[in-house]
């Protein structure tokens, strides 16, 4: 005859203290788990942006710097700044920046305020002309000195199919441009 199996005398006394404190800690456990994991979630990047329209985070005066600079845009400078540190913050005057129009470099900046850098003439008198790489037209590159119809046709195929030049500088290192051909068409060229 099979004999019953028999618990410790009192064994319901134990299980009514023992129950609570084990589904305690399997909350605890689970709710570390569950933190730990959504701390180590990928961060989502966010897609490439046109520059010049890309407003800085928060801190100091945003400024905009236009005209004869390395990088026209939106900028933030710390408050207190002079013209002179937005300029520098647009990656400073461009070779074709007329010295002689500058504006006070040592102004005091207010927040909102644009920074207008003046184009030297050339000899003739007349101002240069400057294309925006990332919007202008097949004919309108191929105006630009150093451009043949072919190169243009590059610079619009690149633009579609990677969004846009971050810098000018990327005709050289991109597109395969020469140095010399470079230095005469930067001056005809903006973003």
């Amino acid at each position: 005859m099979p004999r019953p199996i028999r618990f410790i005398p009192g064994w319901k006394h134990i299980l009514l203290f023992a129950a609570p404190i084990a589904i305690a800690l399997g909350a605890l456990a689970a709710a570390y788990l569950y933190a730990t994991s959504a701390n180590a979630a990928p961060t989502t990047q966010n897609a490439p942006t046109n520059a010049a329209l890309e407003v800085p985070p928060q801190p100091g005066l945003l400024v905009h710097v236009v005209g004869a600079v390395a990088n026209p845009g939106l900028y933030r400078v710390p408050r207190g700044g002079r013209v002179y540190d937005a300029i520098a913050a647009a990656g400073g005057l461009s070779p074709d920046a007329d010295l002689a129009k500058l504006p006070n470099l040592a102004g005091r900046l207010k927040d909102g305020e644009q920074v207008k850098v003046a184009f030297a003439k050339t000899t003739s008198g007349a101002t240069v002309a400057r294309t925006n790489l990332n919007t202008a037209t097949l004919d309108e590159l191929e105006a630009i000195p150093g451009f043949s119809e072919a190169f243009a046709q590059d610079v619009i195929d690149y633009r579609t199919n990677f969004g846009g030049f971050q810098n000018t500088r990327e005709l050289v290192d991109i597109l395969g441009m020469s140095e010399a051909e470079y230095v005469i068409a930067r001056r005809y060229l903006t973003l």
